[in-house]
């Protein structure tokens, strides 16, 4: 019969609360796929919208402040205005000439009418413009817009000439004008209002001219019709005014300049806006692509799915290079350190194997056997397995934890020479009878290595490194024999040899000697006494210093085998 999990746990609420856990965290990674998978489905990602609606808004704000043209447009309009002017005056003076009666039978000078009629139609041919005359009266004498005298209603107007453009010229044009229609024309000014039965009393520029001064002024049309330019101009007879001509014009020569330029503006806004737009979507799929690609790769590692590389974008030269280098790097380191992981479990459970087997069948034998001295020599057995899993554990326990230990560490100044002397120091003071002499080299003494042989790092492991390679030299050293300790600096590395007079390391294991429980010990050594981590866990220490470690033989020039000597390799401190 099979048990409920909540019953069976200890803990069943931790054991609710872990399943609800676990849940919420494959609803999070579900979610954050599916996001993933729309993101990449979409063909604009957000960081492109972003670039282009920069680079769109910064050059609809410049296009907009073209558009504008308010100054160009009052400089037409000052320009109109003075050549409406200069018309009047030509127009009064010719009238004077040319339209005044001062015979005697007049009674004065007086203006002709019908003759002022005929002159100022002649003369708005080429102009374009509208004619009024008022006499000294105020009253309306001629318009060029009606035929004959005032009092008749035949108007005069000029038909605009064919529209010959084409569909989308006409359409630009209607739109245009439906914009500009809802857009007043900028300035201060006053309305333009034309009585059926005109007077000069209606025009205050007229009113002005008749004390002989030339008068202008700019209206606004009705119903958003543009502006109504006029000039009034005294006709003078011998400084005498007869009369006021009215010349006026619209805004229509106006409105075209202006909407020639805004139009050849739009076009150049309109090819910009285009070269800016694909310019940015190049711009973005340069770095949404490769970004995609990366979040894709790391997506695929983070799943486990296969050999997925990072993909490499270090040719590029820039950000995103070094961010796909980086990655790159990160996770090959991810994967040494898991393959190292694994073979590292898998090397602890081997080792710890072997002594609880022998623990177990030392137990066992115990239990079987009657005799106190057997049972004594089972249980001194025990002992030693016992001590050789307390030092085995307590060495992995300080393998498994040396590289986050490493990455926390202090960098400092170490004075290499020193150091090696006190360690050897140490040595010599606890050294037995039968011990091999350790010897020291240091390039002049060791009072002057301290300062030439700098080096910048983690004092406690480089001592560690130095105890173990010392350890294992004299483990392997015959009684009475010597070790020698060589310091020298070698351009921009400090070299560290240390050789003993042991058998030597076995062909083809010079480096097999640094990997993780390595168990090749000297004859008459007890089994366990190491747990073969001292030279894997230099390796770690002297690589984490940037160095390097190497193993090889010593032979005399006969080719005899003399012993091994190691060597450690560390760069050299330049800091003053």
């Amino acid at each position: 019969m099979g048990l409920d999990t909540a019953t069976a746990t200890p803990d069943g609420g931790s054991a609710a609360a872990s399943v609800a856990a676990a849940a919420r965290s494959r609803a999070r990674e579900k979610s954050a796929s599916r996001l993933t998978r729309r993101r990449r489905r979409s063909r604009l990602s957000p960081l492109t919208l972003r670039i282009l609606a920069i680079n769109v808004v910064a050059l609809a704000l410049l296009g907009g402040g073209f558009f504008y043209l308010g100054e160009y447009q009052q400089n037409l309009v000052y320009a109109q205005t003075e050549a409406l002017r200069t018309q009047g005056q030509i127009f009064a003076a010719a009238l004077g000439e040319g339209a005044v009666d001062d015979t005697l039978d007049s009674g004065g000078e007086v203006l002709i009418p019908e003759r002022a009629r005929a002159m100022m139609r002649r003369l708005v041919e080429p102009t374009h413009t509208r004619a009024r005359l008022f006499d000294v009266h105020g009253a309306l004498v001629g318009d060029t817009r009606i035929l004959g005298p005032p009092s008749e209603s035949i108007e005069v107007d000029e038909l605009p000439p064919p529209d010959q453009s084409n569909f989308f010229v006409r359409f630009a044009h209607r739109f245009y004008d439906n914009v500009m229609a809802r857009i007043p024309w900028s300035g201060n000014y006053t309305p333009y209002v034309e009585s059926p039965s005109p007077t000069a009393s209606d025009y205050p520029e007229v009113e002005r001219a008749f004390q002989g001064e030339i008068e202008t002024a700019v209206h606004r049309a009705p119903e958003g019709g543009g502006l109504v330019l006029t000039a009034a101009v005294p006709v003078q007879y011998y400084k005498a005014v007869l009369g006021v001509v009215l010349l006026s014009s619209g805004s229509g020569e106006i409105e075209q300049a202006v909407r020639s330029v805004r139009f050849s503006l739009a076009e150049l806004f309109l090819l910009a806006l285009a070269v800016t737009i694909l310019l940015s979507i190049y711009l973005a799929g340069t770095i949404v692509r490769p970004l995609r690609q990366l979040a894709a790769a790391a997506e695929q590692v983070r799943r486990g799915q296969g050999a997925q590389r990072i993909p490499d974008f270090a040719a590029r030269g820039d950000e995103i290079g070094e961010l796909s280098a980086a990655l790159r790097e990160m996770t090959d380191t991810i994967r040494r350190r898991m393959n190292a992981i694994e073979h590292f479990a898998a090397d602890v459970a081997h080792e710890l194997k072997n002594p609880l087997t022998s623990l177990r069948s030392a137990v066992e034998t115990t239990l079987r056997v009657d005799d106190p001295e057997k049972q004594k020599r089972l249980l001194t057995l025990v002992l030693e397995d016992a001590k050789r899993l307390d030092r085995l554990i307590t060495d992995i326990s300080d393998a498994s934890r040396l590289d986050a230990e490493l990455s926390r560490d202090e960098r400092s100044l170490v004075p290499l020479g020193a150091m090696l002397a006190a360690l050897v120091a140490l040595y010599r003071e606890t050294a037995g009878p039968d011990s091999p002499f350790l010897a020291l080299d240091l390039p002049g003494g060791v009072g002057a290595a301290e300062a030439a042989l700098p080096l910048r790092g983690s004092e406690e492991r480089l001592v560690r490194v130095f105890r173990n390679l010392l350890d294992n030299a004299i483990s392997f050293s015959p009684p009475g024999g010597t070790i020698t300790l060589r310091a020298r600096r070698t351009g921009d590395m400090i070299r560290v040899a240390i050789e003993d007079e042991g058998p030597g390391i076995p062909e083809g294991k010079l480096g097999a000697i640094f990997d993780r429980f390595y168990s090749e010990r000297p004859a008459g050594e007890d089994f366990g006494t190491h747990s073969g981590l001292g030279l894997a866990i230099s390796k770690q220490i002297v690589e984490a210093h940037h160095g390097a470690i190497r193993a090889e033989n010593r032979y005399d020039r006969d080719n005899r085998l003399q012993g091994a000597r190691f060597i450690v390799d560390l760069p050299a401190d330049f800091t003053p």
